[in-house]
């Protein structure tokens, strides 16, 4: 195959342009960190940054929140450490170098210099942190108005469901302020249906088996549809929990 002048040419200077930008890449080896004052001031960076840089030959500038830069510490992002009083995360951007420094605070050699970093014989940061999983509580989007009218209905002929039937509850039930004082409330309440004594005399519609021939009821059913236990949730989040008082305390406390 014969190769054109035009053609080595045009050759030549692609290889010179994935060259140039090659080694544009491998000189580069630099990036800016923004980091609050607090977390600088407790000297930590000082002791970490430079054991990277000299391990990387990667130059760290270091710059304030909310400037411009390739990887922030702060509340967001990957958790990196711990100390004092504070659990730091890290963001990084598309900057190779920057992740190459997150990657290496997760390594077993990044941990270990961060624990190593001490004040006064101390070891204020850790990189052993458990992260407290925060669980927002259900809001049930039913019909409260309706969920009080169904429980009234129903659930009234034992339990206390407010002032209205407070005179014609049995005595021995919780009343529902009381059942919202117990940790597993929820559960109680949406699976009621198969928890003594309601299947005896419970139907759910489209949810529960239907009577026995031989075995019905021995009172009168309570039937409700699974958007009638959707409207009794949203009236029984409403409700606030019974004040029970102090805990019992013993003889010798």
């Amino acid at each position: 195959m014969t190769v054109t002048g035009k053609q080595l040419g045009l050759a030549c200077a692609t290889i010179m342009a994935l060259t140039v930008g090659t080694t544009a890449q491998a000189q580069d080896k630099a990036f800016t960190l923004a980091a609050p004052e607090a977390l600088v001031d407790s000297g930590l960076l000082g002791y970490i940054l430079p054991r990277f840089s000299l391990k990387t030959q990667v130059r760290i500038t270091l710059t304030e929140p909310g400037a411009a830069a390739d990887a922030e510490f702060g509340t967001t992002g990957v958790v990196a450490f711990q100390g004092p009083d504070t659990v730091w995360h890290l963001t990084t951007g598309e900057d190779a170098d920057a992740r190459r420094f997150a990657d290496w605070l997760q390594s077993e050699v990044g941990r270990s210099t961060v624990d190593s970093y001490q004040v006064d014989g101390a070891a204020p940061f850790v990189t052993q942190v458990e992260v407290a999983q925060v669980v927002a509580p259900t809001i049930y989007e039913g019909d409260a108005k309706r969920g009080e009218e169904v429980s009234l209905s129903h659930c009234g002929r034992c339990h206390v469901v407010n002032d209205t039937n407070r005179m014609n509850s049995i005595g021995s039930t919780p009343s529902f302020a009381v059942l919202r004082t117990l940790r597993d409330w929820e559960d109680r309440f949406q699976t009621f249906y198969v928890l003594n004594p309601h299947p005896a005399f419970t139907q759910i519609a489209d949810v529960t088996e239907p009577f026995r021939a031989n075995r019905p009821s021995p009172i009168r059913a309570v039937e409700m549809t699974l958007d009638d236990l959707d409207n009794i949730m949203a009236f029984v989040q409403g409700i606030p929990p019974a004040d029970l008082g102090a805990p019992v305390q013993s003889m010798d406390q």
